[in-house]
């Protein structure tokens, strides 16, 4: 049997790279507006994300996804870039 995910619209903020630092308050404030606060920024600028499977680490470039139950987890760009797009009303 094959399947195709449902389409639904979550929520994603990029980590910043090194040359984009002063982008780390969307992150942060990504987090703040859920009150999210089991992330620790890490020496390499990326954060470990506690989420439903365990500690996980997002590194620089990276995405911090919130799904569609209110968790956090992070997702790699090229597998981000293959399964979103943006949503009509991106707000």
């Amino acid at each position: 049997m094959r399947f195709r995910k449902k389409p639904i619209v979550i929520e994603a903020v990029r980590i910043p790279n090194q040359d984009e630092m002063i982008e780390h308050g969307l992150v942060i404030g990504f987090f703040m507006k859920y009150k999210f606060e089991d992330f620790t920024i890490e020496e390499d600028k990326g954060y470990n994300i506690k989420t439903i499977e365990g500690t996980m680490h997002a590194s620089p470039g990276d995405w911090i996804i919130r799904g569609i139950n209110g968790e956090f987890y992070p997702c790699k760009p090229d597998i981000f870039e293959k399964t979103y797009e943006p949503a009509e009303a991106n707000k």
